[in-house]
């Protein structure tokens, strides 16, 4: 079977463990995850090539939303090697052309915050990734059956934090939105200097990172400097080949470039069951906590060291696979202080979003390797009733938004030239 190919081949990062297991990073997804990518087994290297693209309208309601036609994407390439019986090397880069397809200060989507654009923050909109996302090399060693290690370094890259980023996982392959509470969980998936390392024992990891606390600026087409300010670590437990789970804690310095600094905490659980190659279901569970000097009320307050606020988030999103068919859902509940939704009424109360959507794909063909879907999908934004009339002209807190595209990634995988 093509699923049974793909969970023995060795992992990129770690050896030690399936492909099919590793995310972003050096994160874990299920081990029994199946695998959207093209693979070309050439000589003693393997190369993998990846990519996802939705070319859609989006409609965003309420008086701060907006239209848009844009094509969030990015592509991905990893090559890896052997090194005698026990090692092995890797090289991956990915790449986003976001800024070109959504222009530099994004996309529209209602409730979103996070990053600036000439210099304002990005309120209702999802900023656009850089061009260069990840160029990582990852050198791993297994010292007997039980224990591995590796050092993973990226420039960019992503450190040992939290889940696997929200476009590499399959519980939301099909979603084209980043979560509102992106960067409440995988904001760091981008990060101009990282190194990792890392053990394996059996079924668990534990890897620590030090890496640039500082999100990437607003020249998405350039490199940011590697100022290695910052720290996480991470324990990874995959229980059975269905199962992934972690807890992480970081320090990040000045991750909103405004001098700020935060302490973020998550912990994650994933499940994928496979029915046959054509069918499968996968769940992800995020939760996370940070405590920050928060950057929009330091904005507005010239003395930031009495304001620290601490947030709570929580994703819960699915994905369901048969036939020709996607079924998917996401919910968020996500708090943000009134001042990064840019309110001065109260700026350091907290506001609890929330954000329900459900979405249908049908895969209408395929060519050369690559599945061409057609999607819609519906969202209703919870806002809180004190603040609706920013949204609202009539102060309604629920707020709908609609997408309708057109998306691009690999086939199912199959090895070429073995």
């Amino acid at each position: 079977m093509m699923q049974m190919m793909n969970m023995n081949m060795p992992g990129a990062v770690l050896l030690s463990v399936p492909m099919s297991q590793e995310g972003s990073g050096t994160s874990w997804h299920p081990e029994s995850n199946p695998m959207y990518a093209a693979m070309y087994q050439m000589g003693d290297w393997m190369t993998m090539l990846h990519g996802h693209i939705s070319i859609r309208y989006d409609h965003q309601g309420s008086k701060r939303g907006g239209n848009d036609f844009d094509a969030p994407n990015y592509i991905m390439g990893m090559t890896q090697h052997t090194l005698g019986d026990n090692s092995q090397i890797m090289f991956r880069s990915m790449l986003s052309l976001d800024w070109f397809t959504e222009g530099g200060n994004g996309y529209p989507l209602l409730l979103q915050t996070g990053e600036t654009w000439h210099g304002n923050f990005l309120i209702d909109r999802q900023h656009p990734h850089d061009l260069f996302a990840e160029l990582a090399t990852a050198i791993s060693t297994e010292f007997n059956k039980d224990w591995s290690g590796f050092i993973y370094l990226g420039y960019p890259g992503e450190p040992a934090i939290g889940p696997p980023a929200f476009m590499h996982r399959l519980s939301a392959m099909s979603n084209p939105d980043a979560p509102i509470s992106h960067h409440w969980q995988d904001a760091t998936h981008i990060t101009f200097g990282v190194a990792t390392a890392g053990i394996k024992f059996d079924r668990f990891k534990i890897e620590g990172s030090l890496f640039t606390g500082a999100a990437p600026d607003e020249n998405r087409l350039d490199f940011d400097k590697p100022l290695m300010d910052s720290y996480s670590g991470r324990i990874s437990y995959n229980p059975t080949s269905e199962l992934a789970f972690q807890f992480s804690r970081a320090f990040e310095k000045n991750p909103d470039r405004d001098f700020s600094n935060e302490w973020l905490s998550t912990a994650s659980a994933m499940y994928t069951h496979v029915f046959n190659d054509e069918e499968w279901i996968s769940s992800t569970l995020v939760w996370s906590s940070k405590m920050s000097h928060h950057s929009a009320v330091i904005y507005y307050n010239p003395n930031p060291d009495t304001l620290l606020v601490p947030e709570t988030s929580v994703l819960a999103e699915s994905e369901f696979h048969f036939s020709r068919f996607a079924m998917y859902g996401r919910f968020e509940y996500v708090e943000k202080a009134q001042a990064e939704l840019g309110m001065l009424f109260s700026p350091k109360e907290k506001v609890p979003v929330k954000e329900f959507t459900l979405g249908i794909t049908r895969r209408i063909f395929d060519y050369a390797g690559i599945d061409v879907n057609l999607g819609v999908q519906g969202t209703l934004n919870v806002i809180p009733a004190n603040i609706a009339f920013v949204y609202d002209e009539n102060a309604n807190p629920l707020q709908n938004a609609f997408e309708i595209y057109i998306s691009l990634h690999p086939k199912l995988s199959t090895m070429v030239g073995m």
